[in-house]
């Protein structure tokens, strides 16, 4: 049978994880004059400039959305109304304000959750996650995405207890595949371009400009190939450097120096496997509530009650509402008790999942950070309480290498956690040894588990194979 040859790629791990496009019978061959679009050839230029932009756009789209957060939340809690990236923390706001106030902000919080998701489902068009959009080329919607990003931002300025890096990530993806598709760019170039531009939204909100481009390769695009990772290291450096023009070169905690000891390298080998279990069951909690979360008039009523219910709890927990940052800067530099961080760790994960299951939207970066920070700290309370003096941890280095762990597994991203958690701290690189190791022992645990029900499905469906359990 006669057949075109489109293009031919090698058979390489690395090379699979894009698209391979097979020779095509001629009896497919579309009319003349039809728009193929991986047959032409982009001029390399066309390629830069397009990279370009992506990081610029990306760049902008997070300065804006984390101006938006901010103003919103001094706005809310009423603290440094007279500026937009102020030294005062949200936490400090927080706790500052009445509980009267905190109360009617996360009723506020509930009304415009429940009303604008419901408003977004109903009237939009469909959402295209970046997933979809990565892997299977599919178009991203302008309005749609646009308001479900500003939502995001709205409701955790106002409390949510979800994370707000998922907005830019959608924005700086959004941008990408408007300049992909108008500059005629192959479909294969037009999904390496809108992960780029994701991870880029994520480099500008966070300043991780490294971890923007890890996460691209990683968690996006499964492969580490050249021509993935110059464009994904060029989008997320321009839309770093972008952003702190509007926002400072600032990182994300400030931490004490940590010494690595014997005690704390036994304390990661031993905590690995725990927090493994824990965010390999989070995970699964959170999918599930995602997935049973309502679209329909039922998400007002669920959004209004969660979020009430977390008001009334707030007056006597401040660290409870956004996405996280507070509980896991006090983690961090060993400012929380054993007992309130287990209060925290509990209250956190209930109302993230109930959140997610009352149909509010929100990433869980930021959140499994401080829910990895929360539960090392209760972990690293017994084994100071267990152990003699001699072999007592740090609860701020023990916190700092669990959020690490638990962000590896809950996101399923053990490269990239390592990465944000250098960046995000400017830890000493000393630090990595007993992170490397809490993180290998948490992923393996959670390979582990996947393994395990992968198993028991097949042998409930009468099978002797094993289904491919995702790597933790």
């Amino acid at each position: 049978m006669n057949t075109t040859q489109v293009t031919q790629t090698p058979a390489t791990p690395a090379a699979r994880a894009l698209p391979v496009v097979a020779s095509v019978p001629s009896t497919a061959r579309e009319p003349a004059g039809a728009h193929t679009d991986d047959v032409h050839a982009v001029p390399l230029v066309t390629l830069a400039v397009v990279t370009v932009l992506t990081g610029i756009g990306a760049g902008v789209a997070g300065t804006l959305l984390a101006a938006l957060l901010h103003i919103v939340q001094h706005l809310a809690f009423g603290y440094a109304e007279d500026q937009v990236f102020g030294a005062q923390s949200f936490l400090s706001g927080v706790s500052a304000a009445s509980p009267e106030r905190r109360f009617a902000v996360l009723t506020l919080c509930g009304v415009v959750a429940g009303l604008g998701w419901f408003a977004v489902y109903r009237y939009g068009a469909k959402l295209v996650s970046i997933k979809e959009a990565v892997g299977h080329a599919r178009p991203i919607p302008v309005g749609s995405t646009l308001a479900h990003a500003l939502l995001q931002i709205v409701t955790v300025a106002l409390g949510s207890p979800l994370g707000r890096e998922v907005a830019p990530r959608e924005l700086g993806a959004l941008v990408a595949d408007q300049l992909a598709r108008r500059a005629g760019l192959s479909t294969e170039q037009c999904r390496l371009t809108v992960a780029c531009g994701a991870g880029a939204g994520l480099a500008a909100v966070y300043n991780v400009p490294l971890g923007g481009a890890i996460f691209v390769l990683e968690v996006l695009l499964g492969t580490f190939a050249w021509r993935a990772v110059l464009p994904a290291f060029a989008t997320s450096a321009i839309a770093a450097a972008l952003a702190w023009i509007g926002m400072g070169a600032e990182q994300q905690y400030t931490i004490p120096a940590f010494d690595v000891t014997a005690p704390l390298v036994g304390w990661a080998l031993v905590g690995g496997p725990l927090l493994g279990v824990a965010a390999w069951a989070y995970a699964r909690l959170t999918e599930s509530a995602r997935a049973k979360a309502p679209r329909d008039w039922r998400a007002p009523v669920f959004a209004l009650a969660n979020f009430m219910l977390l008001g009334l709890v707030i007056a006597w927990y401040p660290q409870l509402p956004g996405n996280g940052k507070g509980p896991a800067s006090l983690a961090f530099n060993g400012e929380l008790v054993t007992g309130l961080a287990f209060v925290l760790l509990v209250l956190r994960v209930f109302f993230t999942w109930s959140s997610l299951r009352a149909g509010a939207a929100g990433g869980l970066l930021t959140p499994g950070l401080a829910n990895g920070a929360l539960l090392a700290v209760v972990l690293c309370g017994v084994w100071n309480g267990a152990l003699p003096q001699e072999m007592e941890v740090p609860l701020g280095a023990a916190a700092l290498i669990g959020a690490t762990a638990f962000l590896a597994v809950s996101m399923r991203m053990p490269i990239t956690a390592v990465v944000l958690a250098l960046e995000f701290t400017h830890v000493n690189q000393d630090f990595l040894a007993p992170i490397l190791l809490a993180v290998a022992g948490a992923a393996c645990t959670a390979r582990w588990l996947d393994q395990r029900v992968a198993t028991t499905k097949s042998r409930g469906n009468g099978s002797n194979t094993v289904p491919s359990a995702s790597a933790g």
